[in-house]
């Protein structure tokens, strides 16, 4: 990953998720949730995806240690990864640009079939820095968005939308690679691309499990997924911005990704929540330690997993219907401490008549301390229907589903979750609100 670029600034992400509206092509505060009718995606093998890493250490062993643009081990990584993508079926291509005095190289593999105007992506960056392998920085995201496409050839995958997954050069000096790539991409060709996955370091050996709050539907995915798994995630800030997904949503492509943390040191909230040190995500970060042994198998096996889950889930069409109409809103919202309430709104609408005695309100919020906070249930018309008010004592979060009698309010109109902290100390924020109507 390269820590060099400006960080966006936070509010106007959120801004920007919402005018990309996801791959749905919805608003956040109002869009019908769908239910994915696809199969389910494979297990990724972790000890696929480390046989992977070993090779690329071999690699950087062998070419003066490390897989640096204008070095001979990224060029040999390019031809491994090409080669084992070329036996899978995959139509690959290198693209080359030269930046820095030496010729670079994106790796761009196409999985035959799918709607060519409906294009999912899926990228990371294979080059490391001089100074080491780059193992996690960015072996990691390389080794396992291969081993997802060498899943979707063993299973003869074939989904709706057409799949595309690259490897980026000179993502250390710029994001030269995959900045060169979108820029040379004729605006019909970008206007394709309805969806770009970024994987930077997620298998960090004192792992965070963090999620990039850009396109709401991949941020979603993510979440989603790891909410299945009952690992908590936070907002990717950071890396923000500061991967190859930025060219891309500069170029008005929705984007997502997942990472597990750089040299920004964990937080003890953070060490109650994940485990690990209040020590830095990685400690080899851009250095020669950078090795095989500087990754974690859970962090880098759940990745691994959420890779696939994501390419799946994103790639196929919803052919079931859902169970009841459901409304949510996946926006982040901060909540102050000791501060200021704040909401989330969905906007519900073709509901006809009341809202039902047995509304589901679902709740999903991410906070240090839950006694802290009050969250109230604000109906169209203002009723408020209090939904927790400052207990639980010491635990954290609130992801809960909650039954409301709102059989007295309109069910159409601006339905809002408005959550305030009462207390000093704990943080948090608003990580999802979803009403089902039966």
């Amino acid at each position: 990953m390269n820590l060099s670029v400006p960080r966006r600034v936070t509010a106007v992400a959120a801004l920007a998720a919402l005018a990309l509206g996801g791959l749905t092509g919805t608003s956040a505060t109002a869009r019908p949730a769908e239910a994915a009718g696809a199969a389910a995606a494979p297990d990724i093998s972790l000890t696929a995806v480390k046989q992977h890493l070993t090779d690329l250490q071999s690699i950087a062993t062998a070419n003066g240690g490390n897989r640096a643009h204008g070095r001979a081990g990224y060029k040999a990584s390019i031809d491994f990864v090409k080669a084992k993508l070329d036996a899978a079926g995959y139509t690959t291509s290198l693209q080359t640009f030269t930046t820095s005095g030496a010729t670079g190289y994106n790796l761009i593999a196409d999985w035959p079939g799918g709607d060519p105007n409906q294009v999912l992506m899926a990228g990371s960056h294979l080059d490391s820095v001089s100074s080491g392998p780059g193992i996690n920085d960015n072996g990691s995201g390389s080794a396992a968005i291969l081993e997802t496409a060498l899943a979707v050839s063993r299973a003869g995958y074939q989904p709706s939308k057409h799949l595309r997954f690259a490897w980026w050069g000179a993502e250390e000096l710029g994001l030269v690679g995959s900045k060169y790539y979108v820029n040379n991409l004729p605006s019909t060709e970008r206007s394709k691309i309805k969806g770009y996955l970024n994987f930077d370091m997620i298998g960090s050996p004192n792992p965070g499990y963090f999620v990039y709050d850009d396109d709401p539907t991949i941020e979603q995915t993510f979440k989603s997924y790891f909410a299945g798994l009952g690992v908590p995630t936070e907002i990717e800030t950071e890396g923000d911005g500061r991967s190859d997904h930025a060219p891309f949503k500069s170029a008005g492509v929705p984007v997502g990704g997942l990472f597990t943390g750089a040299s920004r040191v964990k937080t003890s909230a953070q060490v109650s929540k994940w485990g690990g040190t209040a020590t830095a995500f990685d400690r080899c970060y851009h250095s020669s330690c950078d090795t095989t042994a500087n990754i974690n198998d859970t962090a880098l096996d759940r990745n691994s997993d959420a890779v696939a889950h994501a390419i799946w889930t994103l790639s196929a069409g919803s052919t079931t219907p859902p169970p009841g109409k459901v409304f949510e809103n996946t926006a982040d919202v901060s909540i102050p401490d000791n501060g200021a309430a704040v909401t989330s709104t969905v906007n519900v609408t073709g509901v006809t008549g009341n809202a039902p005695s047995n509304l589901s309100v679902g709740v999903d919020i991410v906070h240090t301390y839950k006694g802290d906070l009050v969250v109230d249930l604000i109906a169209p018309d203002g009723s408020v229907y209090n939904l927790h008010n400052r207990a639980g004592g010491s635990a954290d979060n609130i992801v809960q589903t909650f039954t409301v009698n709102a059989s007295s309010e309109v069910a159409n109109g601006a339905w809002k979750l408005r959550v305030q902290d009462r207390a000093t100390y704990d943080t948090g924020y608003i990580n999802g609100f979803k009403l089902t109507f039966p």
